[in-house]
């Protein structure tokens, strides 16, 4: 029978500790190291016998140990979410079998909570970004957080607190967007904020509310600042009626009116 004649610390790690073995038909030799914990846990001590599968039942608690050890100091930058925790350990060649014990016994310890991950998550969003409820989903759902946690952590996410958000993000953008028509101001305006992630009705809401601020004046001089350069992008191919046609066809396309198109065309094309 094998026996423990021998227990040192190791110099470099103090928590762990080398244990040397012997039996009838050797002299002393390593035989593993463990953990402080799994010392305590199986009372390693000298003297003690230790069968091939109790050594075996040991060295398999131990690895579990130093995984559970990787996870906690990965834990311990931010929360994680399960399958962070899962790739990480992959990604670090723990055993499977193992990263399932791991992951069990973190959540009963609650160092992992998948929803209220989701909720600091969302909350963080809301204070410090401009990203609407779709695309904060999407994260948390390549995060691994389950569709219906996600939706739960959520429900903080009002639409008064989107409408809010889409209204400060409407008026900078419009900013940015003033020599275009107005009807291209509202369009890219709806596309930037579908893209941002907010939900439909909140779009509508303030694109509906933008429908009644349009002004003629801004209107007219984004027509021929547009109407100005398509003349000169046309002119040395086009002559006549084929300009024209050219310049109404681009003004059209930049969601000018008919009427303020051809007044654009009588002011300005047929001198």
């Amino acid at each position: 029978m094998t026996k423990i004649s021998r227990i040192t610390t190791q110099q470099k790690a103090k928590q762990r500790y080398n244990i040397y073995l012997t039996d009838d038909k050797s002299s002393e030799y390593y035989g593993f190291s463990v953990d402080q914990s799994v010392l305590v846990e199986f009372q390693l001590r000298k003297g003690m016998e230790l069968s091939s599968s109790m050594i075996a039942t040991i060295e398999q608690k131990d690895s579990v140990y130093k995984s559970y050890t990787l996870a906690i100091r990965y834990l311990s930058y931010r929360m994680r979410t399960k399958k962070e925790i899962h790739n990480y350990l992959l990604k670090k060649e723990v055993d499977p079998n193992h990263i399932a014990i791991i992951i069990d016994k973190l959540i009963k310890e609650n160092l992992i909570d998948d929803f209220q991950f989701a909720e600091m998550f969302v909350r963080t969003r809301i204070n410090t970004s401009t990203k609407g409820p779709t695309i904060i989903k999407r994260e948390l759902m390549e995060k691994g957080v389950p569709e219906h946690l996600i939706d739960r952590a959520l429900q903080p996410y009002s639409f008064e607190l989107q409408y809010e958000k889409v209204r400060k993000l409407a008026k900078k953008k419009l900013q940015q967007k003033k020599k275009d028509s107005f009807q291209k101001q509202l369009q890219s305006l709806q596309v930037f904020l579908q893209q941002k992630g907010f939900s439909s009705d909140v779009i509508q809401t303030v694109i509906d509310e933008y429908k009644d601020t349009k002004n003629d004046y801004a209107e007219w001089e984004a027509i021929v600042y547009h109407g100005k350069k398509l003349i000169k992008r046309h002119t040395s191919k086009q002559t006549g009626f084929e300009l024209k046609q050219k310049v109404k066809e681009g003004l059209f396309r930049k969601g000018f009116s008919f009427d303020l198109i051809c007044q654009f065309v009588d002011d300005y094309m047929e001198k």
